[in-house]
């Protein structure tokens, strides 16, 4: 199939992403220069202005290229992406975060390997040849590759990067498989990718190095790591 007959819609979440929203639509646009895209921006009622960036940002590049999609309050990461599904006009969907961690770069080699392949998924990850972690200290990379390597191990996924939430999707793929998953959070990424393998889609990786977020304070915390490994047991006995 050839990408110029594709839409791709791009589902960013944001939470006081101000300082960084500008940015990155500015990247993806850069870097998707001869492909059919929109930017899906799902706020969740940012107390920061970042919902006041974003209108200026139609202004300058069209309403119709960015999607403003609000809701009123911090509704979790899984249900901001049902809601930017449902304004996805796309037949691929991509998402990623607003913080600057996932490089816009890296699309255009998401798109090719997904046109190569056919895949279903195409995921970026941290832990294959070619990609890594840039800025975290040796605790939070240890922790994630523990936690990636405890799951790789109790789950066998077929994937390398089981956390990560950098990932470009068929429309109809991401539907489905967003509809069988029930967990919040840093383990809605882990449950997505092993339902996906567990259904028999196809799922391609590109190396990406992942950057700690540029703007802003991290999101991960101790409540997080326990949510995680309850999420790992959940998913051992369900799947």
């Amino acid at each position: 199939m050839d990408a110029a007959k594709n839409k791709y819609s791009i589902i960013v979440p944001t939470y006081n992403e101000r300082l960084n929203i500008a940015l990155i639509v500015y990247l993806i646009f850069k870097h998707l220069r001869d492909v059919d895209f929109e930017i899906i921006v799902v706020d969740d009622g940012s107390p920061d202005g970042t919902q006041e960036v974003v209108k200026k940002l139609q202004t300058l590049y069209g309403e119709d290229r960015i999607l403003l999609r609000p809701r009123p309050k911090k509704l979790g990461l899984g249900t901001a992406y049902i809601h930017g599904l449902k304004h996805a006009s796309g037949n691929f969907v991509v998402i990623m975060d607003a913080d600057l961690s996932h490089h816009p770069k890296y699309l255009p080699s998401f798109i090719k390997k997904q046109l190569e392949t056919g895949a279903s998924i195409v995921t970026g990850t941290r832990y294959v040849k070619g990609g890594g972690v840039h800025g975290w200290n040796l605790i939070r990379k240890l922790t994630s590759r523990g936690a990636n390597v405890l799951a790789q191990t109790l789950l066998w996924p077929g994937v390398s990067d089981l956390t990560g939430s950098f990932r470009l999707y068929k429309k109809s793929v991401l539907e489905d498989v967003i509809s069988s998953c029930v967990s919040k959070g840093y383990v809605f990424q882990m449950e997505m990718i092993v339902r996906a393998s567990r259904k028999g889609y196809h799922i391609e990786e590109v190396p990406i190095t992942f950057v700690d977020r540029v703007f802003g304070s991290s999101k991960l915390g101790g409540s997080e790591i326990v949510e995680y490994l309850k999420g790992l047991v959940y998913l051992l006995m369900t799947t």
